[in-house]
């Protein structure tokens, strides 16, 4: 595992971060676009990993930035939602405080060589943040004359996410006390 070197996963991560001003940026004034940037910001997260262990091109440096980059991206948008007043605080701060805990325990386990990979409740809680966030930005543009309303449907991802992130938080501390 090399520290770091610039290959297309790399690459994905730092992009992640990179389209975070330009997601803050559009969303206020151009929703469409903010959700479109957020889009392709959240798919760089999939496909990071993908190529990631596609390619054997797994590094330390992309083992701890592509959690990162996850955590910026999610948090802005958190952020943004409740600026927005599409999102309550209270439910952005369990969110951000889960991210922070989980992020801390990886890199205190992945600095003893220990390495505590994504499980399925985090990427199902992940999945649902991204779907939530979606809605909740576009709720109120050229989607109006959808039979669902997105603002409702974002509120309702919202919440299986944060359910999925207090019950995978769990899961994760609890592993990461068994392995440390």
């Amino acid at each position: 595992m090399h520290t770091l070197r610039l290959n297309l996963p790399t690459v994905l991560t730092l992009s992640r971060i990179v389209l975070i001003p330009f997601f803050v940026m559009s969303v206020y004034q151009h929703p469409v676009l903010g959700a479109i940037v957020f889009g392709i910001a959240s798919i760089t997260d999939f496909l990071d990993g993908y190529f990631a262990r596609r390619s054997g091109q797994i590094t330390t440096f992309g083992i701890i930035m592509d959690p990162i980059a996850d955590k910026f991206l999610v948090i802005s948008a958190l952020i943004v939602l409740v600026d927005m007043e599409r999102l309550s605080a209270w439910i952005a701060i369990i969110l951000i405080v889960r991210e922070f805990l989980i992020t801390a325990l990886r890199v205190v386990a992945l600095s003893r060589n220990i390495v505590i990979p994504a499980e399925m409740g985090g990427k199902l809680k992940t999945g649902a943040q991204i779907t939530g966030i979606l809605c909740l930005i576009l709720m109120s543009t050229v989607f109006d004359h959808l039979p669902v309303d997105l603002y409702d449907a974002g509120l309702v991802f919202i919440w299986l996410a944060m359910l999925l992130a207090v019950l995978s938080g769990v899961k994760y501390t609890m592993g990461f006390w068994k392995r440390i």
